[in-house]
C-alpha cells in the first residue's frame, strides 16, 4: 500500500533531519525514535495490520504536540518540521487503518445452476 510507502519516507527524514540542521540535541533524540519506529512499520506495510497504522498515526500524534512543547521546540525550523511531518504521519497512519479493506470471496453459479 502506497501509505505505508509514505510513512516510512518521513520515518527516513526524521532520521536525517537532526543531521541538516532541523533540531536541537534534545529534540534529535525525540526525532530517532519517531523516526526508526516510522519507518520500520511504513517499510513493513502499514495497513497489513490495523496496529501498525494506529501507532504511526499516534506517533503523529505526539510529534505535533512535541512542537509545541519548548523544551523540545529550539527554533523555528523545528518547530515547522515536527509539526508537519506530524501531520503527515497522522494522516497517513490512520489512512492506511482505514483504507484496509476486508478480503471477501466470490463464488459463481455456473448456467443452468448448481452442479451436484
Amino acid at each position: 500500500m502506497w501509505t505505508g510507502w509514505v510513512i516510512g519516507i518521513l520515518g527516513i527524514w526524521m532520521i536525517i533531519s537532526p543531521f541538516i540542521g532541523f533540531s536541537a540535541l534534545g529534540n534529535a533524540w525525540d526525532n530517532w525514535i519517531v523516526g526508526v519506529v516510522c519507518a520500520i512499520l511504513g517499510f513493513a506495510s502499514v495497513g497489513a495490520r490495523p496496529w501498525q497504522g494506529w501507532l504511526a498515526g499516534l506517533l503523529g500524534v505526539w510529534l505535533f504536540i512535541a512542537g509545541f512543547i519548548p523544551g523540545l521546540r529550539m527554533g523555528s525550523g523545528v518547530y515547522w518540521n515536527d509539526i508537519l511531518v506530524g501531520i503527515g504521519f497522522i494522516i497517513f497512519g490512520f489512512a492506511a487503518v482505514g483504507g484496509r479493506r476486508p478480503v471477501t470471496t466470490t463464488t459463481t453459479t455456473p448456467p443452468g445452476g448448481p452442479v451436484v
